[in-house]
């Protein structure tokens, strides 16, 4: 069955990020994640998780850069859509600051 990574995006720009969220709300988007989580256990290939602070690595060496990823899950699932599907109406962003969760397919590597 075909693979899909899913990023959790938060906001690219700090000052444009909401207000954390009150103990409460942290406590309530807790409950829904693992309640999502279990619910679709049977695609979960890696639960991955949060993420932090990020460096870039390029041909002009090492530098500390923000971007907005916020996490990450790895999903098996039919098709890109039936995938897609699997995030609709998360508690990333439906209860926690989360912008967005961005799908896309894991790719067989060329030549194997």
């Amino acid at each position: 069955m075909p693979r899909f990574l899913a990023l959790f995006m938060g906001s690219p720009d700090p000052n444009a990020a909401p207000p954390p969220p009150s103990d409460a709300t942290v406590q309530k988007g807790i409950a829904a994640w693992g309640a999502w989580m279990e619910k679709h256990a049977a695609r979960i290939v890696d639960s991955g998780g949060p993420l932090g602070k990020t460096k870039r690595a390029s041909s002009a060496g090492v530098a500390d850069i923000r971007n907005a990823v916020a996490g990450f899950v790895i999903v098996e699932a039919a098709s890109h859509e039936a995938a897609a599907a699997l995030f609709e109406q998360h508690p990333h962003f439906t209860i926690f600051p989360g912008e967005s969760v961005e799908i896309m397919p894991c790719l067989p590597i060329p030549g194997r």
